[in-house]
């Protein structure tokens, strides 16, 4: 059982790894992420083996005593007041919780491990995409994708870092509960699902060539591509999809956000393939 260690000094050298945590902060701290709030904190105490440290107030310690009594010795949980809290971080934080976070390594989320993961038969969704660099939609995927059960998401090495402090908060922490992966090249990754693990690929796009998404057939192995609104998918992505499909939408609105666009393809999939 982690014994808490109360701070009181802004130097104190034993939260050194929460000092100024802001996401472009982080780049030296190899292998750290950083969550924050008391559900995200939550989720992450799902999985202790993730876990690094805990930085609380003494109000959200008192929240989570019942939470973190079984945590392996080598977590460590420090209380200290809010003040004390925001001058180690650097940042105004009015949750009163902090946890650090042990990222996967680069093999973790490889394609490969992807492959490695998805069931050879049967029912499976993956949501893909491309160029989402905004951490609000990329935690918002995670959000959506795991509302509606989606079995992975993959990513094109133009998206940013889904582990950025905001991308966890946003997605309540479903980022570490929805197993995701990285690839550079997101094309032949689509291609090898496609033809070699029987996935039809249905890309989210709109324009000449697309159908309605009304009138759009899913298989019950299906990867829902989208993309950033205004730069949308590359001529790349869209020749390796089977469908490519639009949202029908008002006269003069050509687009809508990324993460609502890919909430109602899932709800799509889910409807029409019962998965």
């Amino acid at each position: 059982m982690s014994c808490p260690v109360t701070i009181t000094r802004l130097d104190d050298p034993r939260i050194e790894v929460f000092r100024d945590v802001r996401d472009r902060d982080l780049r030296g701290r190899r292998g750290i992420f950083m969550a924050e709030s008391e559900m995200v904190v939550r989720r992450l105490l799902r999985t202790p083996g993730q876990l690094h440290s805990l930085l609380l107030s003494p109000s959200k310690h008192g929240r989570l005593a019942d939470a973190i009594k079984c945590l392996p010795d080598d977590v460590g949980v420090y209380v200290a007041d809010l003040d004390v809290i925001e001058g180690i971080a650097g940042f105004h934080i009015h949750r009163g919780v902090l946890a650090a976070g042990w990222r996967p390594t680069e093999q973790d989320v490889a394609i490969d491990r992807l492959l490695e993961r998805v069931e050879p038969i049967g029912p499976r969704v993956i949501l893909a995409a491309a160029g989402i660099n905004n951490s609000d939609n990329m935690g918002g995927l995670f959000r959506t994708a795991a509302a509606f059960g989606v079995d992975h998401l993959l990513f094109g090495d133009d998206c940013c870092d889904p582990l950025y402090r905001k991308s966890v908060r946003v997605s309540m922490g479903h980022v570490l509960s929805v197993p995701w992966a990285m690839c550079e090249d997101l094309p032949t990754a689509l291609r090898l699902l496609r033809d070699q693990h029987g996935f039809q690929v249905i890309a989210a796009e709109s324009g000449e060539g697309a159908a309605s998404l009304d009138a759009c057939t899913f298989a019950d192995r299906v990867i829902i591509v989208v993309g950033a609104e205004g730069h949308g998918l590359s001529q790349e992505v869209l020749c390796c999809a089977d469908q490519i499909a639009e949202i029908k939408m008002a006269e003069g609105v050509p687009s809508i956000n990324v993460v609502v666009a890919a909430g109602i393809f899932l709800n799509g999939v889910r409807r029409f393939a019962a998965i």
